[in-house]
């Protein structure tokens, strides 16, 4: 009895210890967050890197230029600007806090300037003078830098005069302003991060040919300054692509309305689960908020720049929690239900619930991956959230909550207190099979209809696409209210077509078609500020992100189902993997349908939110798959003899899953429901896009792919069901005298 207390006891103390710890330490982890500019306002520029006489952009280069594009931000004053290599050829650029977007572009933009100067700041030679530089090793094998000398009669006259003036030292500046800078205010600080002045090199004797920068260099040091050598004597340009600017304002209402519309999305789970699952539902609870925390840790030890998306992707995992818990409960109701006492039950089904989690889990990531690999900005923080979120509960909604759930059940206490512990009662199974839900044509001709009337919407009208789809340049006149109509006719004075204008009382926000480039834009700006007393920020996005864009929208798709398809088929059989890719490409076309006929903005996000869909869907539809392959091993031993049969199936999994499917519908929805409510507007079609898409995935997942499955499966009705890497084996024919 004293042992079974002591775990009672043990129980209870982890979880106190756990949630209290979570709760306090939250805060800081959030502080510490770096957050995006939809979250924090100021500028994002994105650039495609190009040779200057033509030459193709090389891999090097482009480091080079990353290390320019850092000096240069240094010296802006932002705290911690997000620099990222995009493909092979360009780099986004992303300013917290920068309100002065000329300045930034005029600041990142222009080409490096690399020169040599002595100590008094006169100018000896530039960076014609070198090809390059690479990292290499002193007579003694210390990290160094070797120059490659081009001009090799102007270098010997310039280290020959340095060598025979008094302080022997030629100065390599990266960017050097005259009246600014000079060597006295750095010669302290010459070679840091934070200063132009990259090295200041001793010279002994003239040098006719190439040579080593030798020094107390660490590999890393050596390496940084040829690549900062090489960004000032390349001949590379930087090309805006694609810009836009947040204001602070918006961005912390953003990040407060979305914080709000989240702990009210979690906490109305908890009280869900609580009212449903009892006391299980409160350690579940705890689980979530322990689950909440770990996820936000993980993104800040990754480097994540948190966004809205990613924000969103951390609710949607909620509900993916949530849904491991809510299998491993229905399983253990089953086995009670099926004459096991609540302990064994408990055992049991927890047992059985893994492999179906596992496999939900793992076809999620798959999208998760595939969105990583080809999203950009915060598509990929969106894809980095959701991965992290199915680790998290793999560890804390699998691992951790099943442990303290066991210690509590190992105390013997809640052996007759099944209804107190997981909210079911023994006395109020139901152990007759049910069948009230049935898998026929006429819900396939309901999504039928709806997706056809999706299709002649979308080719009547197309789709309402917005600018990064389109491209063009967005105009925001921010400070009053203005005449729409006024501004229109300026615009188009100046011979631009408007694609879309729209104010809110204080802003007005226009996309014209064309993509501005630095001139026009300059002098676009300078006359809407003259004639409207305003503050204008323009964001452009041309025809090469445009293109990448949609490029990549279609590879994430194809991949997807590929990576789904193939892992079904492995996991179950091909014919599970039809179904389940039929019900995917049902999701989609009624959530496109639905932005067609409402005319929602289609952006970057919504592709975010169709592939979130696939995983959430596909998520919804293993599980249902798996209750259809263990009750075709159990209860037919793999062997369908009729029609009958299968039909008895198909029905019998629906309704023993639909249960668990509503309840993982819900608890993802009323996150989602949050958003949509007191969210950001930046978000909203996302959020509009997954109410829907949770909505038809948990229906495609109990009707459509069942149905497709179904229609497949009565071919095999009479064979055995095989894995795909079985074969037949016929029996070997025994001959008296041979063989036998």
């Amino acid at each position: 009895m004293k042992k079974n207390k002591k775990k009672l006891f043990t129980g209870i103390i982890i979880s106190i210890v756990l949630l209290v710890a979570s709760i306090l330490l939250m805060p800081k982890i959030m502080k510490s967050l770096k957050f995006g500019l939809d979250l924090q306002g100021g500028f994002e520029v994105l650039y495609k890197v190009e040779g200057l006489n033509g030459e193709k952009v090389t891999e090097d280069m482009v480091t080079s230029t990353y290390k320019t594009i850092m000096k240069r931000i240094d010296v802006l004053g932002v705290s911690e600007p997000v620099i990222i290599v995009e493909g092979t050829d360009r780099i986004r650029v992303q300013l917290a806090g920068v309100t002065d977007q000329e300045t930034a572009r005029n600041q990142i933009g222009k080409v490096a300037n690399l020169t040599f100067r002595n100590t008094s700041d006169k100018l000896l030679m530039n960076s014609d003078v070198i090809s390059g530089a690479k990292l290499s090793t002193d007579e003694q094998g210390k990290p160094a830098v070797a120059l490659s000398v081009k001009d090799k009669d102007t270098f010997y006259k310039i280290t020959d005069q340095v060598s025979k003036s008094s302080d022997q030292k030629i100065v390599i500046w990266l960017d050097f302003q005259n009246m600014k800078d000079s060597y006295k205010k750095e010669e302290a600080n010459c070679g840091s991060s934070s200063s132009k002045c990259i090295s200041a090199a001793t010279v002994e004797q003239a040098f006719t040919s190439d040579v080593i920068i030798k020094g107390s260099f660490t590999q890393e040091e050596a390496k940084n300054l040829a690549e900062l050598i090489n960004s000032g004597s390349l001949q590379t340009k930087l090309t805006e692509i694609s810009s836009k600017t947040v204001s602070a304002s918006f961005g912390e209402d953003s990040l407060k309305n979305t914080l709000i519309a989240g702990i009210i999305g979690l906490s109305l789970v908890i009280l869900l689960m609580i009212i449903l699952y009892r006391f299980s539902g409160l350690i579940t609870s705890m689980g979530l908020i322990v689950y909440t925390f770990l996820s936000f840790l993980l993104y800040w030890l990754v480097g994540g720049v948190l966004t809205l998306p990613g924000i969103a992707a951390m609710l949607l995992g909620i509900g993916m929690a949530v849904d491991s818990n809510v299998i491993a409960f229905s399983k253990i109701k089953d086995e009670m239900r099926n004459g096991k006492n609540f302990k064994e039950a408990y055992k049991a089904g927890n047992k059985d619930s893994f492999k179906t989690i596992l496999d939900a889990n793992i076809t999620t990531l798959i999208v998760a991956i595939i969105l990583f690999i080809f999203g950009e900005s915060s598509v990929k923080g969106f894809a980095t959230m959701l991965m992290i979120s199915i680790f998290v509960t793999m560890v804390i909604m699998v691992g951790l909550v099943r442990l303290i759930l066991n210690i509590f059940m190992k105390s013997n206490y809640f052996n007759d207190k099944a209804k107190f512990f997981m909210g079911i009662n023994p006395n109020k199974l139901d152990k007759k099979d049910k069948l009230k839900l049935k898998c026929d044509f006429k819900k396939v001709l309901i999504s039928l209809i709806i997706i056809t009337l999706g299709i002649i919407t979308l080719g009547v009208k197309g789709f309402n696409l917005g600018i990064d789809f389109k491209g063009g340049s967005s105009i925001t006149l921010k400070g009053k209210e203005i005449d729409k109509q006024e501004v229109q006719k300026d615009l188009e004075d100046m011979n631009y077509k408007i694609s879309s204008i729209e104010t809110d009382g204080t802003d007005t926000s226009i996309v014209i078609e064309e993509t501005l480039e630095e001139e026009k834009l300059n002098d676009v700006k300078q006359k809407m500020e003259d004639k409207y007393d305003v503050s204008v920020d323009i964001g452009v996005v041309s025809n090469v992100v445009k293109k990448e864009l949609v490029k990549n929208t279609i590879y994430s798709v194809i991949l997807a189902a590929i990576g789904i398809m193939i892992y079904i088929s492995l996991r179950f059989t091909f014919r599970y993997g039809i179904g389940a890719i039929l019900a995917l490409l049902h999701d989609v076309l009624i959530v496109i349908g639905i932005f067609a006929l409402f005319r929602l903005e289609v952006n970057t996000v919504f592709i975010a939110a169709i592939l979130s869909i696939i995983g959430y869907s596909i998520n919804d539809t293993v599980v249902i798959f798996d209750q259809i392959k263990d009750l075709k091993a159990t209860k037919y031993n793999n062997l369908l003899k009729k029609q009958a049969d299968l039909d008895e199936l198909i029905e019998y999994s629906i309704n023993n899953i639909k249960g668990r499917s509503i309840i993982t519908s819900v608890t993802t929805l009323i996150p989602i429901i949050s958003l949509i409510i007191l969210g950001s507007k930046s978000i909203l079609n996302f959020n509009i896009a997954m109410f829907v898409g949770v909505l038809v995935g948990t229906y495609s997942s109990l009707f459509i792919a069942t149905y497709v499955f179904k229609k497949i499966e009565r071919k095999f009705i009479g064979k055995k069901e095989k894995k795909w890497y079985e074969v037949d084996i016929k029996e070997e024919k025994k001959v008296k005298g041979v063989n036998c």
